[in-house]
């Protein structure tokens, strides 16, 4: 248990998807917006499996408890389901980003994912979804009723929509990636595996986004790390 966070522990490959239905990730970024945010907080703790999505929660999990985990990415997660849904000639829906975006999506998964039926559909950009939007969302998952459901809509936002609307959700799997549809449409290149192997993923996203990224990694970060010193020095956080 990682900060009153269960945090999963093993690789992709021990994940029973029979059993699973939500999968969220989490970093220290959401970790302190979830501090400040109860309903983000139920959001993620009441996730089948919450991935380790950060260097800083690895780095965590082996300060408090002693156990060596290895970071796995919404990327990765993104990749090992399709992967999957290719083998099985599953399907997948994305909910999520625009529709020039989504469009790339569709055409990148035709050539890399041949075997899954893809559809998607992009809701309406504000804050805060209503009533009416929430139910075309979930008319339109239905349509295919598919075997995972891709949700990129930034955190906290797609976090609590899922949470809020599980019920009417009517797919087996439902996933939270965010930031993924715009690596996998190209709107954004991912670091390179030699930055994500040094455990600096962050470093190139920084450089190439300074004024979006600024806050996640120069006010949130040195926050977790106290918060994870205070825990593990006087068995309580700060945040």
């Amino acid at each position: 248990m990682l900060l009153n966070f269960n945090v999963f522990q093993k690789s992709l490959a021990d994940i029973d998807l029979k059993s699973v239905r939500i999968i969220n990730t989490i970093n220290p970024h959401s970790y302190c917006i979830a501090k400040k945010d109860k309903e983000f907080e139920n959001a993620l703790k009441s996730s089948d499996i919450l991935l380790p999505d950060g260097i800083g929660i690895v780095w965590a999990e082996k300060v408090l408890n002693k156990n060596k985990i290895n970071k796995i990415a919404g990327f990765d997660l993104f990749q090992y389901l399709m992967c999957q849904l290719n083998e099985t000639h599953g399907s997948c829906f994305f909910l999520g980003a625009s529709e020039d975006t989504l469009k790339l999506i569709h055409k990148n998964a035709s050539m890399d994912f041949p075997n899954v039926v893809v559809k998607s559909y992009s809701p309406p950009y504000k804050e805060k979804f209503n009533e009416v939007d929430s139910q075309l969302m979930c008319n339109k998952i239905s349509t295919i009723k598919p075997d995972v459901l891709f949700v990129g809509m930034t955190a906290p936002k797609q976090e609590k929509w899922v949470y809020n609307n599980e019920k009417n959700i009517d797919a087996s799997i439902i996933c939270s990636i965010g930031a993924v549809f715009d690596f996998y449409a190209g709107n954004i290149k991912r670091s390179s595996t030699f930055w994500i192997n040094l455990g600096l993923e962050w470093l190139p996203r920084l450089l190439k986004e300074p004024k979006r990224l600024f806050k996640r990694n120069f006010v949130s970060t040195p926050k977790f790390v106290l918060e994870v010193l205070s825990q593990k020095l006087f068995g309580k956080g700060i945040l």
